[in-house]
């Protein structure tokens, strides 16, 4: 099976190599690419016997949440949402069963937001900008955490750093793996803000709210390693090791996927992530960014300093 895309979207067939231990036969995968680059901004693939499909994050392109990648990847969850629906409402089980985020970057999962982008919209007081990016973003998260409300896995695989905006998608996952290497934090109380995301709904899915609170208000890096021992990373692997255990993980739980389903149906009852808080977090973040003064400013410029320089290690 490959996702279809919208016909004024460019696609550019491409056999992508599957992870080590996985036979399934290769697929041609439309992969996304903008109009005036070389690279897509991420590559995907299908894998048939498991029915995973997996989504690579570019190197280059897609280190930080920028507003085409966001928009990108929530055009990627609609037709995958699409397609799962149509399998349902015919009485078929949906192909698409695990649905895997990673990064192709050696050292980096995804830096956060698009804080120049986000800075630029300060200046120019525009807000309603503000508030259309980050229900883009929200939109994305939710859709990943609840996901799909439809009977898929949605994993994430950190094997770099992952900060503010990236470190919020990699929790959107329902299980969440991460290499021993991985560091992992929100750094945005250093320019005063808050990661209006989400951050606080999906780590309270996994902590106390208490000690989601302090883990936001720290503004520290965490190792994948302590987030393990705090219940926020779900397994913890050793270095290069991580897309193996991802599949390891698949081939286990494949045959219990029903039941699986059920449960986090049941957990997400229980605890769950409401969309109209979202919106309110959004709306707050907003404001809050807009009331930034020029210190402020100068530290969210330094971290835009930082994220450049953090994209082209490796």
């Amino acid at each position: 099976m490959s996702v279809s895309l919208r016909e004024n979207e460019a696609i550019t067939p491409q056999v992508l190599p599957l992870p080590r231990g996985v036979t399934a036969k290769y697929r041609r995968t439309p992969i996304r690419r903008q109009p005036d680059s070389p690279e897509p901004l991420y590559n995907a693939y299908f894998d048939t016997s498991y029915g995973v499909r997996w989504i690579t994050l570019s190197s280059n392109r897609s280190t930080r949440m920028t507003y085409d990648l966001v928009q990108a990847l929530r055009q990627e969850q609609m037709e995958v949402e699409r397609r799962m629906r149509a399998d349902l409402g015919k009485g078929k089980q949906n192909e698409i069963r695990y649905q895997v985020l990673s990064s192709a970057h050696p050292k980096v999962f995804n830096l956060g937001g698009d804080l120049d982008y986000i800075s630029k919209l300060i200046s120019t007081r525009d807000r309603e900008s503000l508030v259309a990016f980050g229900r883009l973003c929200i939109d994305l998260i939710y859709k990943n955490a609840t996901n799909y409300n439809c009977p898929v896995t949605t994993i994430s695989l950190v094997r770099g750093t992952a900060l503010g905006g990236g470190f919020e998608a990699a929790l959107s996952g329902n299980i969440l793996f991460a290499e021993r290497q991985s560091k992992m934090g929100l750094p945005e109380v250093m320019f005063n803000m808050f990661p209006g995301m989400g951050a606080y709904q999906l780590l309270t899915q996994r902590l106390a709210p208490v000690q989601a609170q302090r883990l936001i208000q720290s503004g520290r890096t965490y190792t994948a390693e302590e987030l393990y021992a705090l219940g926020v990373v779900d397994v913890l692997t050793e270095e290069g090791e991580g897309e193996q255990a991802v599949w390891d993980y698949i081939r286990r739980h494949s045959k219990q996927s029903k039941g699986e389903w059920g449960l986090r149906r049941t957990m997400l009852s229980s605890n769950p992530i409401r969309y109209e808080e979202l919106l309110e977090s959004i709306e707050i973040w907003a404001d809050t960014a807009l009331s930034l003064d020029d210190t402020d400013m100068k530290h969210m410029a330094f971290l835009v300093r930082a994220q450049r320089a953090k994209s082209i290690e490796g």
